[in-house]
């Protein structure tokens, strides 16, 4: 571990960074991401690593040169462009990813199966299908992944998320105007819990605390920084603007 933060900080910044803004496999907010020296348009599809898996994404616009700012080491970086032979490969994966959802979707309600997807796409370096989903119970898939495995070949992942998780990797607008924390910038989501939302004083159970996902809303956490005075005298602006908006009743 010492050796990986003597590493990291014997490397000198850069000076700035070309950022772009993608969509992981075209789904959910834009993230910011370093393009590295690729020349990329809106429309182009990109190889990059997302939760540990080689997948796809669609820039959103074009690379804009920025000052580096150190926060910036955390933020991923694309592979490369898609070439000819990788955007046939997405192409024969985002239809197999449409046609394994409507599967999935009809033989788990033929099955009593009680799930909520939330994606399916295919791996591109390996014959792999991954199903997204969250469920309010425990079930049990087993025959719906030989469904699936016989149907379309291959390894089947199930992979259950959080409702959180679900929001992010969706994305949307909360109450306040905004697009989802969650979505946008948070690269780690902590929520605050209801015991620290009833220290702030908050009623926990107000529905206007409650995110698009059902849960405390990830931006609470702010509150909780200025409580405790560790949120800087600039970012104060950026606590509940609500607070600060103007009547507009009259």
């Amino acid at each position: 571990m010492e050796s990986l933060i003597a590493e990291e900080f014997s490397t000198p910044y850069p000076q700035s960074v070309r950022l772009v803004t993608v969509k992981i496999r075209d789904l959910g907010e834009v993230k910011k991401m370093d393009a590295g020296d690729a020349q990329l348009r809106p429309g182009d599809r990109v190889i990059l690593d997302a939760d540990g898996d080689v997948t796809y994404g669609v820039a959103y616009s074009e690379p804009a040169l920025t000052p580096f700012i150190p926060p910036m080491r955390v933020m991923k970086r694309i592979l490369r462009k898609a070439t000819p032979d990788d955007l046939s490969l997405i192409g024969r994966l985002e239809q197999l990813a449409r046609e394994a959802a409507a599967y999935c979707r009809t033989r788990a309600h033929e099955l009593r199966v009680r799930l909520k997807l939330v994606e399916v796409y295919g791996a591109l370096q390996r014959r792999q299908l991954t199903v997204v989903y969250t469920s309010d119970q425990r079930i049990d898939f087993r025959e719906l992944v030989r469904d699936l495995a016989r149907r379309f070949g291959g390894r089947i992942e199930m992979r259950q998320v959080g409702v959180r998780e679900e929001a992010r990797r969706l994305g949307g607008i909360d109450t306040c105007g905004l697009v989802l924390c969650c979505a946008s910038f948070l690269t780690e989501v902590k929520p605050v819990t209801v015991k620290q939302a009833r220290g702030l004083g908050l009623q926990v159970d107000d529905p206007g605390l409650l995110g698009v996902c059902g849960r405390l809303k990830c931006c609470l956490m702010f509150e909780m920084m200025e409580a405790q005075g560790t949120v800087s005298s600039p970012a104060q602006g950026l606590i509940n603007p609500t607070r600060s908006a103007p009547d507009r009743s009259s």
